[in-house]
């Protein structure tokens, strides 16, 4: 484990299974997944698509248990964040397209989509995920630092949509780039091969906070501790509701809405956290 990730005292650590591409260690009730081919830059391979996808489930199968996953941070080892697609994989893909006969799937369509379904997972989970953006963002990278609830970024993080540069197209990102940075922003960044600082990604609000290397692990720990002190099922519910949100109007959601509240507030968690309110306490999920 790393010396960044000490387990805070009375908190468990929880061994992860082994995997090629990340690293997967779970102190507390938070999970970290560090992209682990720092001699690549973390270019995102199959094999490490497929392991974010294992990992990720395998932590929203712990919901209801006792020492259950409620926060995934996003981490690259090495200084850098994901520098995009594995160009091998890309490269494999088009030697079995030329070969792939009439009517079979398409493979680069399939690694493509591989990387879009990753996208959607993280977008839709119900846990918390964080993101630390340190050196470089680029691609898919860039695709999974929008589809993070909360983003941290220190000032080394250097942002970069390159795909309509190298003749492709940022496909699977594409909707987590509108949704994100709005339809202005991420068809001008499109359009231009788009680079970004660290400043101009935080006062785009692509990162929500910006801090130096110095200062990047404690404001971690304490957005960490903000979501930890936020009872999980609550959490959950408003991420779906705020999902439903973009594609409805208001006036469209009042009763559904009004459903999802009255569910919270009779649930246990609304109970204890009414009750801890009035006896001037911490909620029992408040486990930092």
């Amino acid at each position: 484990m790393d010396s960044a990730q000490v387990a805070p005292k009375n908190v468990a650590y929880v061994p992860a299974p082994d995997y090629g591409h990340i690293r997967a260690e779970q102190v507390g009730a938070v999970l970290h997944i560090t992209l682990n081919r720092p001699e690549a830059r973390n270019a995102m391979s199959l094999q490490m698509v497929a392991e974010l996808q294992q990992a990720l489930r395998a932590a929203e199968a712990t919901a209801g248990t006792e020492g259950a996953v409620r926060v995934v941070l996003l981490r690259g080892a090495g200084g850098h964040f994901c520098a995009g697609a594995d160009l091998k994989d890309m490269a494999g893909a088009r030697m079995r397209s030329m070969q792939r006969e009439a009517g079979s799937p398409e493979p680069i369509a399939e690694v493509n989509a591989a990387f879009g379904r990753l996208c959607v997972a993280f977008a839709q989970t119900p846990l918390a995920v964080v993101a630390v953006l340190e050196g470089t963002v680029m691609g898919g990278g860039f695709g999974l630092a929008c589809v993070a609830d909360v983003a941290l970024a220190d000032d080394t993080a250097s942002f970069r949509l390159p795909e309509t540069s190298l003749g492709v197209v940022p496909a699977q990102i594409a909707p987590f780039l509108v949704e994100r940075l709005g339809y202005s922003q991420a068809k001008r960044l499109a359009v231009t091969g788009g680079r970004l600082d660290a400043a101009a990604a935080h006062c785009m609000g692509l990162v929500h906070e910006l801090c130096s290397a110095d200062d990047l692990q404690q404001a971690l720990n304490r957005v960490l501790n903000e979501i930890l002190a936020c009872a999980p099922g609550a959490v959950a519910a408003t991420k779906a509701l705020m999902q439903q949100a973009r594609f409805s109007p208001a006036s469209d959601l009042v009763g559904h809405a009004a459903a999802v509240f009255a569910n919270s507030a009779q649930s246990a968690e609304g109970l204890e956290g009414m009750t801890a309110f009035l006896q001037k306490r911490k909620p029992t999920w408040a486990v930092i």
